[in-house]
């Protein structure tokens, strides 16, 4: 059992063993505060990440770098579960999805761990940079134009922009045609909502993605991790798709819409470039709030608390960053010494990319309406009260009206935005001339094929 916790001003609202609650309205409108709160009880302390879920919340930087860093007596593997593997985890809970044990590079330690991860990290190596920035420019230039010749001249930035413009990115970049893009972007939406069955068709789709690319490889992120050295079966490739598509759709979102918030507030200085916005936002609104469990492989000394082996730790990273031992002298640091990205060997293997998607997307917003401008004052936003990120759930702005033009080309299958590299052997690769064209989308396809008739002229 964890040593029993000071009560004194917890919240009504919360459970009766006293734990600090990571969820419900008052975290979500004000965490610092809660993380105040934690940060007096020591490196860390118990919270519940949902109801009737416990784990040690580390909010110290430099305890979260010693545990992000020490793989050996901090594993990811969660069925080393204690609680949920004595049936005192609710069946139902919304933690389960998030910090249950999924075979794919995150969950994963060891041998597993570098086999998986090698995979990922040298599939993204192929990612042309300059294609990227191009890629994001036309998925920015297709949403923006959506909205941009509407007569009020106003629009909300979430639902319009930051949200879907990670979906288009990767639709592209894992080789979707555009039937099998719409229903991914369906499912990955779906599983954030919280739609019942989003599982279902995400997985329905990506099946039928690898199946298809089984058949007919092509130049792409899905083609690479399908060939890599480290032959990856078909339910391998699929959950790190899956990890690949969700991990990183919800974080790049908030960050562009927190960065162009930022950008566009009163207080921003006038002439700091986008990236210095992107930097703030992934050090002072970590995009990955609360998340990373990790899973002591014997009990742990870390300050006044005992880590006991077999109990999630999960790690604040969005506390870690505002840690007041780090801020007092945080100019002296790095911009990228932030852990919005993670630490150690499960650090994120596309915080580049990343990062360029980000700024790229922010600035083809102010290239495109060079006027644009808030609403509402950015201390007055709102943002989503969940435990696991930290995103904002509006950002309204106002435009003068404009209309994007669509490009103008020639009707084929859209360049590929990764590198073409030699295939290993035994891996045969179609010459180009015969590589199947997307199909042409249907009447009323769902976004990713407007998007790419959008591209293509039609």
């Amino acid at each position: 059992m964890q040593q029993p916790l000071e009560t004194t001003g917890v919240p009504a609202e919360c459970p009766a063993h006293g734990n600090v609650p990571l969820y419900g309205s008052d975290f979500g409108s004000d965490p610092e505060r809660t993380y105040d709160k934690l940060r007096s009880m020591g490196h860390s302390a118990p919270v519940d990440i949902a109801p009737g879920v416990q784990v040690e919340l580390v909010t110290s930087y430099d305890a979260s770098l010693y545990i992000l860093q020490n793989p050996t007596l901090f594993v990811r593997d969660s069925r080393r579960w204690k609680a949920l593997n004595e049936g005192r985890v609710p069946e139902d809970s919304p933690a389960l999805p998030m910090m249950g044990y999924r075979p794919n590079a995150l969950f994963s330690d060891g041998a597993a761990h570098a086999r998986l991860r090698q995979a990922v990290t040298e599939s993204l190596a192929t990612v042309d940079q300059s294609r990227l920035i191009r890629l994001t420019q036309q998925s920015a230039d297709y949403l923006i134009s959506r909205f941009s010749s509407e007569p009020l001249g106003q629009a909300e930035l979430m639902a319009a922009y930051a949200q879907p413009l990670p979906l288009l990115v990767f639709g592209d970049l894992f080789g979707c045609p555009p039937e099998i893009g719409d229903r991914v972007i369906a499912g990955i939406t779906g599983i954030f909502q919280g739609t019942p069955g989003a599982d279902e068709i995400l997985g329905a789709a990506l099946g039928e993605l690898i199946a298809l690319k089984r058949r007919q490889p092509g130049e792409d992120l899905t083609t690479r991790l399908m060939v890599h050295s480290a032959r990856l079966s078909d339910e391998e490739v699929l959950h790190q798709l899956v990890t690949m598509l969700s991990g990183g759709t919800a974080p790049l979102s908030a960050t562009i819409g927190t960065s162009a918030a930022l950008y566009l507030s009163d207080d921003w200085p006038t002439g700091l470039p986008v990236e210095d916005a992107v930097v703030k936002t992934l050090w002072n609104y970590a995009p990955i709030a609360n998340y990373a469990g990790h899973f002591p492989t014997q009990d742990v000394e870390l300050g006044d608390r005992t880590l006991r082996a077999g109990d999630p730790v999960l790690i604040s990273f969005a506390a870690a960053n505002t840690d007041p031992k780090l801020t007092a002298h945080r100019e002296q640091l790095s911009p990228k010494a932030h852990l919005a990205f993670g630490a150690g060997p499960h650090a994120c293997p596309a915080k580049d990319p990343a990062f360029m998607i980000a700024a790229t997307a922010v600035e083809s917003l102010l290239n495109r309406l060079p006027d644009v401008e808030m609403r509402v004052p950015f201390g007055e936003l709102a943002w989503v009260a969940a435990p696991w990120s930290r995103s904002l759930v509006t950002v309204p702005i106002r435009f003068t009206p404009r209309t994007v033009a669509q490009p103008v080309t020639t009707r084929q299958a859209p360049p590929s935005s990764v590198q073409t590299a030699p295939s290993p052997a035994g891996v045969p690769q179609p010459p180009a001339a015969h590589r199947p064209a997307h199909a042409a989308p249907r009447p009323k396809g769902g976004l990713f094929s407007r998007f790419r008739a959008w591209v293509n002229g039609e």
